[in-house]
C-alpha cells in the first residue's frame, strides 16, 4: 500500500476529529482537506515506521490551532448530527444525547475538546494522544481528567436548561 493509500484509509478518523473540534461541517471538510495537502507535500518528512495516523492528526491539530489564533474558526455550537453519521441507527432519545454532547464539546476549552476528542472520538491510546498534541502522557491524563469534569459540569448545565427542578 502507497503513502497515498494509507492516507485515505484514515481519512474517516480525520473527519470525525476535525468535526469534533470545529463544529461545522464545512470547517471539517476544509480542516481535513489542509491536512491532506499538507501531509501529501511533506511525505519525505515522514518515517515509515512509525505511526501515520498520529503523523495525520498532528498535522491537522496544528492546522486547527493556527486556524484559531487567526480567528478562522469560530467556536460555534454543532447544529443536529444526522443519523446517517451515526454508526448506528438512532432513536429520537439517542440523537437528542448526541446533539446535547455535541453542544456541550463546543463550550469546552480547545486543549480540554481536543483530548475528549483524540481520547474518545478516535479511539486514541494515552501514548498516541500525548504524541500527537506533543505533551507527556500524565498531562493527558490530567487534561483528560479535567476535560471529563468540564464536559459533565456543562451537560449538567444543559440538562438544567432544558429541565428546570420542578416546584411543588
Amino acid at each position: 500500500m502507497d503513502f497515498r493509500e494509507r492516507i485515505v484509509e484514515y481519512l474517516p478518523h480525520l473527519r470525525a476529529v476535525a468535526r469534533s473540534l470545529t463544529g461545522r461541517k464545512e470547517w471539517a471538510d476544509d480542516l481535513v482537506h489542509d491536512t491532506i495537502l499538507r501531509a501529501l507535500s511533506a511525505e519525505a518528512q515522514f518515517q515509515p515506521g512509525t505511526n501515520l495516523k498520529a503523523w495525520l492528526l498532528t498535522i491537522l491539530r496544528n492546522h486547527y490551532i493556527n486556524n484559531v489564533r487567526r480567528r478562522r474558526f469560530e467556536v460555534e455550537p454543532m447544529g443536529d448530527i444526522p443519523d446517517s453519521a451515526l454508526p448506528v441507527a438512532a432513536t429520537q432519545d439517542t440523537t437528542i444525547e448526541v446533539n446535547e454532547v455535541g453542544r456541550a464539546l463546543q463550550t469546552l476549552a480547545v486543549e480540554h475538546r481536543e483530548i475528549l476528542v483524540l481520547i474518545s472520538a478516535a479511539g486514541m491510546s494515552y501514548e498516541e494522544a500525548a504524541e500527537v498534541c506533543g505533551v507527556a502522557v500524565g498531562t493527558i491524563k490530567s487534561r483528560l481528567n479535567r476535560a471529563r469534569n468540564e464536559l459533565k459540569k456543562a451537560l449538567d448545565a444543559g440538562a438544567a436548561h432544558f429541565n428546570p427542578p420542578l416546584s411543588g
